[in-house]
């Protein structure tokens, strides 16, 4: 879709069009919102069980607000997505990827063509909240196909935008991981 066919509306609106969704699904319209570090896949037989965690990451307040204004910016899809339900809530990740175009409502996304958003409210499945440190750091990271919920923005990024107004060129991300070791070796802080 040309980035011209479209108009995306402010984040309050998206949000309340995307509660709409929800309690058309009978799902919760309370939504906890994660961000790439918070998923903790874990192998399961010969499967993958999708669970989270904002214990050991826990996103900051504007971290939704950052997450679509970054996405705003590019001509992708946005996808307002649902992983399940935990505390009540709907747990709900936003993605941005032209990946996305390809998903319909054969898949469970509604699509919002003057936005260039689609809504996947997904089902009605409970989805575990991972407490226990060990489990969070066994979860699985590589080595497994990709998923929708792999285009969400991560923490790091978000925290990358709010120190440097922008996110980082991966050069950038070295030269910085550099620095931070040299300060350590020095004893500078």
């Amino acid at each position: 879709m040309n980035k011209s066919n479209f108009s995306r509306p402010s984040l309050a609106v998206a949000l309340d069009a995307w509660k709409k969704h929800l309690a058309a699904a009978g799902l919760p319209e309370e939504a906890l919102w994660i961000f790439a570090e918070n998923l903790c896949i874990e192998a399961q037989a010969d499967d993958l069980r999708v669970g989270f965690q904002t214990k050991f990451t826990p996103p900051d307040e504007d971290a939704l607000e950052i997450a679509y204004d970054i996405f705003c910016g590019t001509p992708a899809r946005i996808v307002f997505y649902r992983l399940g339900t935990a505390r009540k809530k709907s747990i709900c990740i936003l993605l941005c990827d032209p990946w996305l175009e390809k998903r319909g409502a054969k898949d469970g996304f509604i699509s919002q063509q003057d936005w260039n958003i689609t809504f996947r409210a997904g089902p009605a499945e409970t989805i575990e909240e991972i407490v226990d440190l060990p489990r969070w750091v066994r979860r699985v990271k590589r080595g497994r196909g990709l998923q929708d919920y792999d285009f969400g923005l991560s923490l790091a990024t978000i925290d990358e935008i709010k120190l440097h107004g922008r996110a980082l060129m991966p050069y950038e991300r070295m030269a910085e991981k550099m620095m931070d070791n040299l300060r350590r070796k020095v004893g500078a802080d």
